[in-house]
């Protein structure tokens, strides 16, 4: 049986945040239950090969809007359809004021066994700006209500460089946060998407920002390193490995369905949107909730993944994480060595100072982090 991670979308939310362009709007009782009910639909179409799927994860939008029993019901189909392991990750995101101990109750009874809490910010004044519905109080009682159920695999979202945000501020909400002691922290830096009130707000500032010129609300370039440096210091001094770049767990508690997107392992996704990568096909469903709603799930024919492309992924995304790409695993897939690919690259970057390449290892360095998009760019043949 072949392992591959599944991903349900659930594009609803209580409301939309100034900054977000996923996939996601507010909907009615009705619209959501018309949705459940497709969504059920294309998960018992799948072809049925056995699968074995070792980590499952609900996201969104905000899949703790919908009925507990709507998740619990999904779960079920796709238990009818696949060989979930019986120690699978089970993920759901929620945010802060969507949550009670009967939602929560029905989870657990259901098999999720991880929550992905959306706090972004534990200074109300920044939770305003961002749109959020939710206070750090009501993060606080729902954090205290999930510990209260059982919940011993909590992640917190953070995002940092919000307008006005200085590296104080944002240490301030580090501290908070790591007095709750979860067991993952995801920690972004906010970016400014076309699409959104953000970017009607604060487009223009972006631009100057990565032109290097000074902005009026937007953190600088620099201002934005020095917090994601505070991020890392202050999480290893209190027991938290950075595992990726922007994600930070205690021992054990890794992502274990992230961590399948970035080593290249199988995905299929159901729901509005929602992609998938099968045996080195990439498609996605319709972006389209009418369609959807119509049970016209898919969206266009199958990308077809050479091993140029393959290749260039492994390198990217593998140097997302701690461990870096593992160059024996490279040519037992692609039958040539790493080296022979990317020997050139790979020796300027070990010059710049941004990799290291040891044995059959190849990582980002201190420096190579800082600069993360500008290392994965040369990989690209």
């Amino acid at each position: 049986m072949r392992g591959i991670g599944i991903y349900v979308h659930i594009p609803f939310c209580a409301a939309k945040c100034a900054y977000c362009d996923f996939l996601s709007f507010v909907a009615d009782a009705d619209t959501r239950e018309h949705y459940v009910n497709s969504l059920l639909q294309e998960i018992e179409q799948w072809e049925d090969r056995g699968d074995f799927v070792p980590t499952v994860f609900f996201g969104g939008g905000t899949p703790s809007v919908l009925p507990p029993e709507s998740i619990a019901r999904i779960l079920n189909k796709i238990r009818e359809k696949f060989a979930v392991a019986p120690d699978a990750e089970i993920s759901i995101e929620c945010n802060p004021g969507t949550l009670d101990a009967e939602k929560l109750r029905i989870y657990r009874q259901a098999g999720i066994n991880r929550l992905s809490m959306g706090l972004q910010s534990a200074d109300n004044r920044e939770l305003r700006l961002l749109g959020r519905i939710h206070t750090w109080e009501d993060f606080l009682q729902n954090f205290d209500l999930a510990r209260e159920a059982g919940f011993d695999n909590l992640n917190v979202d953070l995002i940092s460089a919000l307008p006005g945000q200085t590296t104080q501020s944002w240490r301030a909400t580090l501290q908070k946060v790591l007095k709750l002691c979860p067991e993952h922290l995801s920690a972004y830096s906010l970016m400014i998407e076309e699409g959104t009130p953000f970017f009607e707000k604060y487009g223009q500032e972006a631009a100057k920002k990565q032109k290097g010129e000074e902005c009026r609300f937007l953190p600088s370039e620099e201002e934005e390193l020095r917090m994601y440096h505070c991020t890392s210091k202050l999480l290893r001094e209190h027991g938290y490995q950075r595992y990726e770049i922007s994600n930070y767990a205690l021992r054990g508690k890794e992502c274990r369905h992230n961590c399948g997107y970035w080593e290249r392992r199988e995905y299929k996704g159901f729901g509005l949107g929602a992609a998938s990568l099968m045996r080195e096909r990439r498609f996605s469903n319709t972006r389209r909730m009418e369609r959807y709603l119509r049970g016209e799930w898919d969206a266009a024919e199958p990308e077809v993944l050479g091993i140029k492309e393959q290749m260039e992924e492994t390198m990217f995304l593998g140097l997302r994480m701690n461990r870096g790409v593992d160059l024996h695993a490279f040519r037992e897939r692609y039958g040539i060595d790493a080296l022979r690919v990317y020997g050139a690259v790979i020796a300027r970057l070990q010059r710049q100072g941004l990799v290291y390449c040891r044995g059959d290892r190849l990582w980002l360095s201190e420096k190579g982090f800082d600069v993360g998009n500008y290392v994965f760019s040369e990989f690209l043949l």
